[in-house]
């Protein structure tokens, strides 16, 4: 089945977070046949590989809260924390603790990581506008991407034999809850502990023959045991939306926040060179000297307006 969550917003920050080390520790951390590697060589490594753009990050970081905080640019915990859900739910259960974990990182380092973004778009959205002429203008261009053809909402039960799924299929019949069998039988580490809970999906987003007979169902039916290269599943439909044909008025915002979302894109590399040419950035370390150059005389963007 092809995934069906987005890819996280925090990826690039998260596969360069790794902490930077002190490179003399002689701890030993593995033996290779007796031969030792201590940490201060594994330190002295990751330094080389990852340790410019750490320090970029955490020199940008720096720069963001400073900023928030000259200009009373405010973020609660609440925000933080919804955005954080958000992402994290397009991951299956457990996933987006195990990628913090792989890259060195703490759930309050990933916090900073979305405080830090939501800084810079409050700074930058001080100089994105978007009109009405502007919306009404792309969607009559563009109208066929808001259309919104049929989804479905459904449950599957993922098994590795027909004779499983056979034995599923028979308790269902006999009234055994979905979802407990679900949670009990499935191989699915994304559906497993919701009950086999899927979501709404469109066309495209599942295996021909999985989607095929969920399409062709009514909510509340089961299907009988379905093949795919994954393995046998069953499934129940819970809810069907028919397609429907966007409006203007329907797709507003979604239009909005795309053309929104392609002024930020343009405004947040700018916004950050400005902070950047207006810092006086020291380097101690001589590997580091010409990570950040001085910038030109006059080169310098003007700072978004900060928020009120």
């Amino acid at each position: 089945m092809k995934p069906s969550f987005a890819t996280l917003a925090l990826t690039a920050a998260l596969a360069g977070a790794l902490a930077l080390a002190g490179c003399g520790e002689t701890r030993t951390v593995a033996t290779v046949n007796g031969q030792k590697i201590t940490k201060g060589e594994l330190d002295t490594r990751l330094e080389a590989q990852s340790g410019k753009q750490v320090l970029q990050q955490m020199v940008q970081q720096a720069l963001v809260f400073q900023y928030a905080k000259q200009h009373n640019i405010n973020v609660t915990d609440d925000e933080v924390n919804k955005q954080l859900a958000t992402i994290e739910q397009r991951f299956p259960a457990g996933q987006f603790e195990t990628i913090l974990k792989n890259q060195g990182m703490t759930l309050d380092d990933a916090k900073n990581v979305v405080r830090e973004q939501v800084i810079v778009k409050k700074a930058v959205d001080q100089n994105v506008t978007v009109t009405d002429a502007q919306i009404k203008d792309y969607f009559a261009k563009n109208h066929a991407q808001f259309d919104q053809p049929k989804q479905v909402r459904a449950r599957h039960i993922l098994v590795k034999t027909k004779g499983e799924a056979d034995s599923i299929e028979a308790q269902l019949k006999r009234g055994a809850d979905f979802a407990t069998l679900a949670k009990k039988y499935s191989m699915d580490p994304g559906s497993k502990d919701k009950g086999g809970e899927l979501g709404f999906f469109g066309p495209g987003a599942m295996v021909k023959s999985f989607e095929d007979v969920a399409f062709s169902m009514k909510p509340g039916q089961i299907s009988q045991p379905v093949q795919t290269p994954f393995g046998w599943h069953i499934i129940q439909v819970e809810e069907v939306r028919p397609a429907s044909t966007a409006t203007l008025a329907s797709a507003h915002d979604k239009v909005r926040d795309q053309l929104l979302a392609v002024q930020e894109q343009q405004l947040v590399p700018q916004f950050m060179q400005t902070l950047q040419a207006g810092a006086k950035i020291n380097i101690s370390d001589p590997q580091y000297a010409n990570l950040f150059p001085s910038p030109a005389p006059g080169g310098a963007i003007p700072a978004p307006a900060p928020t009120k």
